[in-house]
């Protein structure tokens, strides 16, 4: 095992037995270093274009990570975990936003 490994197995312990102790309160979003894209787009029953358009990427975004010609920087991949797991509320989200910025 590498010393970097071993330091991120350390500092996750670390953090769960202070979160287990009530010391702190946990955080952080684990955030893939590869994220499947087809996966989470077909999980929704979209087409790439429509997956683009409802999220913010654009048509060329999603084939070039479906086809790994490129991956999602950092906060990509953390917006992609959380259409993951909430694609309905993003929406709801983006739509309330939306009808508020033309109210305004």
């Amino acid at each position: 095992m590498t010393k970097k490994a071993f330091n991120k197995i350390a500092e996750g312990l670390n953090e769960a037995l202070s979160i287990a102790r009530g010391q702190a309160k946990p955080f952080k979003l684990h955030v893939p270093s590869e994220i499947d894209v087809r996966s989470i787009r077909k999980d929704l029953g979209m087409s790439q274009e429509d997956f683009g358009l409802e999220f913010g990427f654009t048509l060329d975004q999603v084939r070039n990570w479906e086809q790994r010609r490129t991956r999602p920087t950092h906060g990509e991949r953390t917006y992609l975990v959380l259409i993951a797991h909430k694609a309905k509320e993003i929406m709801k989200l983006r739509d309330e936003v939306r009808r508020k910025a033309r109210a305004a």
